[in-house]
């Protein structure tokens, strides 16, 4: 009898041995076996035109088709017609994308007009939901709506301040700048305290380094939205359905925008992205707010990739230290998701693929890489030893990606969303190009409220309800 039950015990302990080598079995090794059914199929991508696309043609597709026989076809959009794009191309039924790459912010609009295929049977069936406790609480709030889940995200941006460690840690400096303002130098927690620093640095150092450089044309919407709820202030009115954005607040915070151009290069009204990536890496700016990437660019990673090529060398290697911008609550502007369209004839295959590109493993090597423009949203990507030793100050960016992932602001996600962002976006260059702010905000909100008429203010108000229950909505 003892020899039964040891004869037992033992055959029960090699059958729990080897269950766990099953269940170990990672998100992107059982979307690869899954998938090898599907061999011989075409999945046609919509991809951001540039160096986002460029990581589909060059290196995802390719390792896809190698392990499963599916083959990619990238079609390269650019983001301004993204949305409008796969919408008209779900309308027409012509089922022209099998996977869609999704902005936050338009998932509400999509999900509602039927352009995404809710994801929760193939999650449940493949086992992907294991791996979402490692998505970080922002990032995992983008990909459902009204309880459903409609994408798995891919990027998760957080705009960063970048600073000169040089400047700001220099000695003298630091007891000049506390005895012109009372309290020591660093990076700025409040707006007031950046305007200050800015203009600190200008009066030393210009022309040859002036104290920032910020993005004034092409999103300003993002760089809006942060300001106005770091000043307190709301998009609209949750009763009504007014326009909120020409409050005291929001006056303030267009104000104070426009006033601490003073401080900044001449001509800082029409740069961009580009310039104000240029003005950093050259050395002619001490802060900036900007994207992830310029983290890796700054620090000279990748300059010798040949897609790079354009980015300006940098001259202020191991000079650059990160924070997170004035108020604490940085912008996670735009990133991405990856859905599968219903009118794919591949719907299978295209989540298997997603499922993959999503997951811990593949994931990660995608946040590293020069192409492709992903950026860390995952828990294992801000701990991950490898990125936290691609550069000597690697871990203390990721440290502070994490916070502001944390900590940030999400993007305005309402129906037809880039409507409003359009109008903030051209209110704002109005107010740079010499508008009078309080006008400026006065007409935006007048503009807000005939599109939240036009669009059915219950139907508005629905969308921005649930919107606005999130947490990373508005911070306290």
């Amino acid at each position: 009898m003892r020899a039964m039950t040891l004869l037992s015990a033992v055959g029960s302990a090699l059958l729990l041995a080897a269950q766990p080598a099953l269940s170990q079995e990672n998100a992107a090794e059982k979307a690869v076996e899954a998938a090898k059914q599907y061999s011989g199929v075409t999945l046609n991508t919509a991809e951001e035109a540039g160096l986002l696309a460029m990581l589909g043609i060059n290196i995802n597709g390719p390792e896809w088709e190698e392990l499963t026989g599916i083959s990619v076809q990238v079609n390269e959009i650019p983001f301004e017609e993204l949305f409008t794009k796969q919408m008209l191309e779900h309308r027409a039924g012509s089922g022209a994308y099998d996977v869609m790459l999704v902005g936050p912010s338009w998932v509400a609009d999509m999900a509602r007009g039927g352009a995404l295929e809710p994801l929760d049977a193939y999650i449940e069936e493949y086992g992907v939901a294991e791996e979402f406790d490692d998505i970080a609480p922002a990032f995992k709030d983008w990909m459902t709506y009204d309880g459903k889940t409609y994408g798995l995200v891919i990027d998760g941006d957080v705009h960063l301040l970048y600073y000169r460690k040089d400047i700001f840690d220099d000695p003298e400096n630091k007891e000049a700048f506390k005895a012109e303002y009372g309290y020591d130098l660093g990076p700025p927690e409040t707006w007031k305290a950046f305007g200050e620093i800015c203009q600190f640095i200008t009066d030393k150092y210009a022309p040859e380094t002036y104290g920032a450089g910020l993005i004034n044309t092409g999103y300003m919407h993002f760089f809006f939205s942060e300001r106005l709820r770091t000043y307190g202030g709301k998009f609209f009115d949750p009763e009504t359905m007014e326009a909120t954005v020409n409050s005291q607040a929001g006056i303030d915070a267009l104000t104070d925008m426009v006033n601490q151009l003073d401080c900044q290069p001449p001509g800082v009204q029409t740069w961009g992205f580009g310039e104000s990536l240029s003005a950093l890496n050259s050395g002619e700016i001490a802060m900036t707010i900007t994207w992830p990437p310029v983290a890796r660019w700054a620090q000279g990673i990748n300059a010798d990739e040949q897609a790079l090529s354009w980015v300006p060398e940098s001259t202020v290697v191991d000079k650059i230290g990160y924070a997170l911008p004035p108020g604490g609550h940085p912008e996670l502007a735009s990133g991405f998701l990856l859905a599968v369209s219903p009118d794919s004839k591949n719907k299978e295959a295209a989540y298997l693929y997603i499922q993959w590109l999503h997951s811990k493993q593949e994931s990660l090597k995608n946040v590293m890489r020069p192409l492709g423009l992903r950026d860390p949203f995952r828990i294992s990507h801000y701990e991950s030893e490898e990125f936290r030793n691609l550069w000597p100050t690697a871990g203390e960016y990721l440290d502070i990606l994490k916070v502001g992932g944390e900590q940030g602001y999400a993007d305005l996600a309402i129906l037809e969303t880039y409507k409003y962002w359009d109008s903030m976006a051209r209110a704002v260059t109005a107010a740079i190009g010499g508008k009078d702010p309080k006008q400026a905000l006065d007409e935006l909100a007048a503009e807000w409220d005939g599109l939240t008429e036009q669009i059915g203010v219950d139907r508005q108000k629905e969308a921005y309800a649930n919107w606005a229950s999130k947490p990373s909505a508005y911070r306290e």
